[in-house]
């Protein structure tokens, strides 16, 4: 009986040979392409073939040469930058910050606009698309994805948003009028799990496969990383550990209702580090400036840092009893502000309370850290795009 020959095999082959190439010319490039084939296992011909295939196709280009050995220089190759474009975009209640990247990832435009005088969502986001594209030196005909971090809950199979606690002008049927408007790929993306990707890809959990994060600023967050994968829960609710009912606090009721505040945000962010430093003596026009005022003062801050980790050991441990996860990455502006005081003592009062002992650090994405994370979301995407489609 003759063999049957798989459909197809040869093409899946060229396909798998190039994502590696690539892979490996973003990674470790410029390389010459003795350097492919000995990196991919590939012979001498192949790897030509595939270069030239790859400098055809306007994914990679000649970058320099290679000098010595005998003969001629090796030419270097590496990943063409505006084979492709990405935008990430973050959403704030008084402006939108969007930053374009290049496929090898450097951010080449940047816009910032202000929402004060707008209640426009999308002139404000398209605004700051086109200029941060024009910066770029681009118009948005080479930009794959917008990848928009924002406050609430986005739906993970639609990417609508459902629900923005403090951007009332956020609703269902703004992304398909974004993506009217701007004729281009937009993706929504909660903005605390946009910090974790961050944080998986060049922070604190890189190389961790199982961790949470917890975002504490004018709000507070949660995300998940179960077996290197983000968890977002059915409807993008998993994470809105705000609304936790915690002890020490009045459980609210109608928190569908945009001027009720969880329990448990109502405990830990925005203002109460503020309420907690009073108490002490220290004050600040922010609840970042009271704490690190806490941490600068020694012994007699010791007080205000105390209370504030009791509170928030208290999400912490509720979240890590259910999952426990050998890690947890604290993020915000108020984390920050705490440090390595505030999660020793996060730490230590979890271990007490609970019969899990995760380890407490401070996010190392100390900027800008949800338009970061929209741009690895987006760049993550467009790379299995264009990686992936080089034998079309």
């Amino acid at each position: 009986m003759a063999a049957t020959r798989l459909p197809g095999t040869p093409r899946l082959l060229r396909a798998l040979n190039d994502r590696a190439a690539l892979e490996l010319l973003l990674t470790r490039g410029p390389l010459t392409r003795a350097q492919l084939g000995e990196m991919t296992g590939l012979s001498k011909v192949t790897a030509s073939q595939l270069v030239e295939r790859l400098e055809e196709r306007g994914l990679v280009r000649r970058v320099g040469e290679q000098a010595g050995g005998r003969g001629p220089n090796a030419q270097l190759y590496a990943v063409t930058p505006g084979s492709a474009y990405v935008i990430g975009v973050e959403v704030l209640p008084d402006r939108v910050i969007a930053a374009c990247a290049d496929i090898t990832g450097e951010i080449v435009g940047r816009s910032e606009q202000s929402t004060q005088d707008s209640d426009d969502p999308v002139r404000a986001v398209h605004n700051a698309v086109i200029e941060a594209a024009t910066n770029a030196g681009t118009s948005l005909d080479p930009v794959r994805r917008v990848v928009l971090g924002t406050p609430g809950l986005v739906d993970p199979e639609t990417s609508e948003v459902s629900f923005a606690f403090d951007l009332p002008g956020w609703h269902r049927g703004l992304l398909a009028d974004l993506r009217k408007d701007l004729n281009v790929p937009v993706v929504f993306g909660n903005d605390v799990n946009l910090v974790a990707i961050a944080e998986q890809h060049t922070g604190a959990a890189k190389g961790v496969d199982d961790f949470v994060l917890i975002w504490i600023d004018r709000g507070v967050g949660l995300a998940s990383v179960i077996d290197g994968r983000l968890h977002q829960g059915s409807t993008g609710a998993a994470g809105e550990i705000g609304y936790l009912p915690v002890a020490g606090t009045e459980v609210p009721h109608n928190v569908s209702e945009r001027s009720v505040k969880g329990a448990f945000q109502t405990l830990v962010a925005s203002d109460a580090a503020k309420t907690i430093g009073a108490q002490y003596g220290f004050r600040g026009a922010e609840s970042a400036d009271v704490l690190r005022a806490a941490v600068d003062a020694g012994e007699a801050g010791e007080p205000v840092l105390a209370e504030l980790a009791r509170r928030v050991a208290l999400g912490v441990a509720a979240t890590c009893a259910v999952l426990d996860p050998p890690l947890v990455v604290l993020a915000g502006e108020i984390a920050q502000a705490g440090g390595v005081a505030l999660a020793s003592r996060i730490e230590a009062e979890v271990a007490s309370i609970t019969l899990v002992a995760p380890k407490v650090v401070v996010s190392e994405v100390a900027v800008e850290p949800i338009l970061n994370g929209a741009l690895l979301a987006a760049l993550d995407a467009v790379r299995d795009e264009v990686f992936g489609s080089t034998t079309g």
